[in-house]
């Protein structure tokens, strides 16, 4: 059967199935735009798939939106938060609290935006609005609570999907597809390769990739708490059994790779609004003993409960996971990618009794600390969102499912801008973020949880289109904007909703000039693609400033490693704001002066002789004045005592530590702990030198 490129009817063809140009599998917001762009583009098109609310995420509670920089979200992207603004400045949007008391938090400003003023910050039911709205301006047809047959519901021919088939028994045909879903179900089926779990670090050649054993990021790990904690049921006795939400396997070697996915939860939506809140409803299920670890932590001293209760319009929130046991339900999700919809079903409704359990036993077990209970029973969900859901979110936040492993791989590397990208449709810039991926008990005896990431992009990077596209022996007319082909620690910061928007309307271009030309979607010339993304105004290159002045390693004399390559245990971040660092940026401690965080430069010299050892530190007057920098030589080992608090004398850049022997083909190294300072402990490069 034809359909004309601008027709909105549906033909039958061979009597049963529906055709589109597109038909897009998933109701997401990729999904939702990417439909928006094939419209606009003179393309008819169909969203089909198993939601029943349009946005995804973006309409399911993440209303505190993760931009990274806001200068890089372009196009139909920029318009969704151009029309949430526009709905906030309705009178009828504000109805428990006056827009002049909320002020313009989370907006662009008119110098920034124009006409076009933009919102970040929104409620769930006002950004479902905004994707319902644009279904109905551009007729786009959308079936709901359509399930695809993952059996056998995709037919292909000639490398092509030709229909797919939803359990309902309902096929729609097109000539492009696109797999818009979090869990990638189109994809899969289509039989394209794809990975779950973390890679490890030599798959890519990642720093951070892997289990990350003894990295400690953010304040999700209980390194964080007073004291350390233990896991045992009878404190300290191994043989009374494990406490509840607490792994007693191996958490794996450090940086091998695993099947295990960051965690999943539910962004909450709550209130303390008095006429609109409901008090918290004690689930079916409740099993106080799950949160017996919790009771623990408590009793350590934390008090950071309320600690991503982020506002929102209208006495609202959008509350995201804070601390060593909030509403990330670690460890609970790691057959959901591949899972049956049965179990799918049974893993969302754990995730919804365990966090609604949550928040029930903050606010009514005795053992809770009275100035946290009283703070939890201001707040209850709000009577006028997910009002056919039990006030409860319908979409669980899928972090992390299904990664296309596709025609291109988006690693950490282009990420960070060590290899260039090829072929921009879109950017990034969030913070390469993963969360818990597990909670395991530590050599010690106590609880740690582990996989918890935060390394810095330094600055916008830009996204292939070979990640959205799979290889072309596999599948030539499917497009994957979501579970793009990445690896577990880029997708880490890709995975945010302003981007899967980019990427679905990117997607959506490519399908409109593959299906004009008669192409594969690997065999779209980019030239075209990208001419017709910028005059849609996606932003595909970043113009303003990446890096201050990072000197490279190559053009630094001797054999020089930088802190990226070193080896780290302990609590370390990156940072990039020093004026002068070698590389992409440096690494510091935290200023916790624990003696656990140590770094390893190490490298192996092409021949014997004397060396000198240069370390490269960022000067500043809060840096420790006493930093161990031990070199480990032919004849042992040297430990110098760097000031950090002093301008580095070499190039601004690195002090001597010394001459030194070396054999040719041995370890040489250089390591660096925090145990005893007083101030930053930042590390930056090793520099080895010959001498003649």
């Amino acid at each position: 059967m034809i359909v004309s490129g601008t027709s909105f009817s549906v033909i039958a063809a061979d009597g049963d199935a529906e055709t589109y140009d597109l038909v897009i599998y998933g109701g997401t917001s990729a999904g939702v735009i990417a439909a928006v762009q094939a419209k606009k583009l003179g393309k008819s098109a169909v969203i089909v798939g198993p939601d029943i609310h349009l946005g995804g995420l973006s309409a399911g509670g993440l209303g505190w939106t993760d931009t990274g920089n806001k200068a890089v979200i372009g196009g139909l992207a920029r318009d969704f938060y151009h029309r949430i603004w526009k709905e906030y400045q309705k009178e009828e949007t504000w109805k428990w609290q006056k827009h002049d008391e909320y002020g313009n938090k989370g907006q662009g400003t008119a110098a920034m935006d124009g006409e076009n003023r933009t919102m970040w910050i929104f409620e769930p039911s006002v950004a479902e609005k905004v994707f319902e709205d644009y279904v109905k301006e551009f007729e786009i047809p959308v079936h709901r609570d359509e399930y695809l047959d993952r059996n056998k519901g995709v037919k292909k021919e000639a490398g092509r999907i030709v229909s797919i088939t939803m359990l309902s028994g309902r096929t729609f045909a097109g000539k492009m597809f696109m797999d818009a879903t979090y869990e990638g179900d189109l994809m899969a089926t289509a039989g394209v390769d794809y990975h779950v779990g973390r890679e490890g670090r030599d798959v890519y050649g990642e720093e951070w990739n892997g289990v990350q054993t003894g990295v400690l990021h953010h304040r999700h790990h209980f390194g964080a708490v007073d004291q350390p904690i233990s896991p045992y049921k009878i404190p300290g006795d191994p043989s009374s059994g494990v406490l509840p939400r607490i792994s007693a396997e191996h958490p794996g070697e450090k940086h091998a790779g695993d099947n295990k996915v960051q965690a999943y939860c539910f962004r909450m939506c709550l209130t303390d609004h008095p006429e609109n809140r409901i008090p918290f409803p004690k689930p079916e299920g409740y099993d106080p003993a799950q949160y017996e670890l919790l009771v623990r932590i408590f009793e350590a001293g934390w008090r950071e409960t309320f600690g991503k209760f982020d506002p929102l319009p209208n006495h609202k929130t959008d509350t995201n996971n804070h601390g060593p046991m909030s509403t990330d339900n670690i460890g609970y999700n790691y057959d959901y990618p591949d899972a049956s919809y049965e179990r799918r079903k049974e893993i969302i409704k754990e995730h919804e009794t365990y966090q609604m359990g949550w928040l029930y036993f903050i606010a009514n077990d005795p053992r809770v600390p009275e100035d946290a209970q009283k703070e939890m029973q201001r707040w209850g969900l709000p009577k006028d969102e997910f009002t056919d859901n039990g006030n409860w979110s319908h979409q669980l936040y899928i972090r992390e499912a299904r990664r296309m492993i596709g025609h291109f791989v988006m690693t950490e590397s282009e990420l960070q801008k060590k290899r260039p990208t090829p072929d921009s449709v879109g950017m990034g810039s969030y913070t390469i973020d993963s969360h818990n991926v597990q909670r395991y008990i530590t050599p010690e005896g106590y609880v740690q949880n582990e996989g918890d990431i935060g390394v810095t992009t330094y600055g916008p990077y830009e996204i292939a289109y070979g990640s959205l596209i799979p290889k072309k022996e596999q599948c030539q007319n499917l497009f994957v904007p979501v579970c793009v082909s990445s690896s577990h620690i880029a997708f880490g910061s890709i995975r945010m909703e302003p981007v899967f928007m980019i990427l679905g309307q990117s997607a959506a271009t490519a399908a409109a000039i593959a299906i004009d030309r008669d192409l594969a979607v690997q065999e779209v010339p980019y030239e075209k693609l990208r001419e017709r993304m910028l005059a849609d105004g996606q932003v595909l290159e970043y113009e303003g400033e990446v890096s201050r002045s990072g000197v490279m390693e190559k053009d630094l004399e001797g054999i020089v490693v930088d802190d990226l390559k070193a080896e780290k245990s302990g609590s370390w971040k990156t940072s990039g704001a020093a004026k002068q660092y070698v590389g992409h940026g440096y690494h510091h401690d935290d200023k916790v002066a624990d003696g656990k965080s140590t770094v390893t430069f190490e490298t192996t010299l092409p021949e014997s002789g004397i060396y000198e050892v240069r370390f490269a530190y960022p000067q500043n007057n809060n840096r420790a004045s006493n930093v161990p920098v031990t070199v480990h030589h032919a004849g042992g080992e040297k430990t110098v005592t760097v000031n950090e608090r002093k301008d580095p004398p070499i190039d601004g850049l690195f002090v001597s530590l010394g001459e030194f022997e070396f054999k040719a083909n041995a370890p040489a190294k250089v390591t660096v702990i925090n145990e005893g300072t007083d101030g930053y402990v930042v590390v930056d490069a090793v520099q080895w030198i010959k001498k003649d």
